[in-house]
């Protein structure tokens, strides 16, 4: 276990496609005013990926380089289980409604489930080399992922029962997915330039993003109760925001061509991102308020991102083949106060 701890690179205000708040650098100030954090890392055996919270209190996390799904405990405690399928091109993963944990196998067109004491079950999605991506559990009960390759939703349940739903637009390319707050399924159109959105009946709205080829990959909802994604295109290098209206806002990240990859709401409420090319951590608040964090060497790659069980930011570095966490101390302090 290795500990950093580094100035931001920020704070700095984003560009959007409205005018930003006059008060902007003022919350900016008021939000970081923690002048470092610390990075906390933990060496895995390969690749490590998308990355969720189980319902037994450890990190899970994909290893699609060593063909794995690995479990920390907050104590750094190591299990890594090799999937049943070689070379499975496992990446996103998500807590389901059975408590178990779900991720997608893009290479082996299977849907997978882990249980917290390692036993495994894979389903085959009924569309072949559909390239499933991203992962979520839906309002009902089930678990809903995209297809990259074949353009659709699927949908799974408990049991392995699958339903596939395809997207009003041709070759969209879904990467990531999340449910909402409307109760509906979220989804970015990384070659569609879209924002879709399903909902639980099987109905498609879709919104067009104002940048045009902004190559969106990861969607999660804020604590604003909007939906914010990233956008890696490298032309476009923003994080967006749209509402469950469809009203959308752009802010630019800081730095160019930074990469832009995965999003998670954080403790604090801000929005938490991995920059992949920039190899740097970001956050942005709702106000639209950016700080970004180096890390320590230029080809760690973070990926995945999400909200710790110990309220950190954790996050995967797919070059380095580490876990790392964020710990932003005086954030922290300040919610629990």
């Amino acid at each position: 276990m290795m500990s950093f701890r580094h100035k931001p690179v920020g704070p700095l205000c984003g560009a959007a496609l409205m005018m930003l708040p006059a008060h902007c650098q003022e919350n900016a100030d008021a939000i970081l005013s923690p002048q470092t954090l610390t990075i906390t890392v933990h060496r895995v055996s390969g690749g490590p990926d998308g990355i969720t919270t189980g319902a037994d209190g450890a990190l899970w996390f994909t290893e699609s380089a060593a063909n794995k799904i690995g479990r920390m405990t907050m104590n750094g405690m190591l299990t890594e289980y090799e999937v049943p399928t070689p070379n499975s091109g496992v990446g996103s993963i998500s807590l389901g409604p059975d408590r178990a944990l779900w991720f997608a196998e893009n290479q082996g067109n299977h849907i997978g489930r882990i249980t917290t004491d390692g036993v495994f079950s894979e389903y085959v999605v009924p569309t072949p080399a559909s390239g499933p991506a991203g992962i979520t559990t839906g309002p009902d009960g089930a678990l809903w992922f995209t297809e990259s390759v074949a353009s659709k939703i699927g949908r799974v349940t408990t049991d392995g029962a699958i339903t596939e739903y395809p997207i009003p637009t041709l070759n969209a390319g879904p990467r990531h997915i999340t449910t909402g707050p409307d109760g509906a399924l979220w989804f970015t159109e990384n070659t569609g330039n879209n924002i879709g959105r399903l909902s639980t009946n099987g109905t498609f709205t879709e919104y067009a993003v104002p940048t045009f080829d902004a190559r969106t990959v990861d969607i999660a909802t804020g604590s604003d109760g909007a939906l914010w994604f990233t956008e890696f295109g490298p032309y476009a290098n923003k994080i967006g925001r749209v509402t469950t209206l469809g009203i959308f806002t752009e802010y630019t990240v800081p730095t160019s061509g930074s990469g832009p990859l995965h999003i998670s709401s954080g403790p604090d409420g801000a929005l938490w991102f991995t920059e992949f090319l920039a190899n740097k951590i970001g956050m942005l608040a709702t106000s639209g308020a950016f700080s970004e964090y180096a890390l320590p060497a230029s080809d760690h790659g973070p990926v995945g991102i999400t909200k710790g069980p110990n309220r950190g930011v954790w996050f995967t570095e797919y070059y380095s083949n580490n876990l790392a966490a964020v710990n932003h101390a005086d954030i922290l302090d300040a919610i629990s106060r």
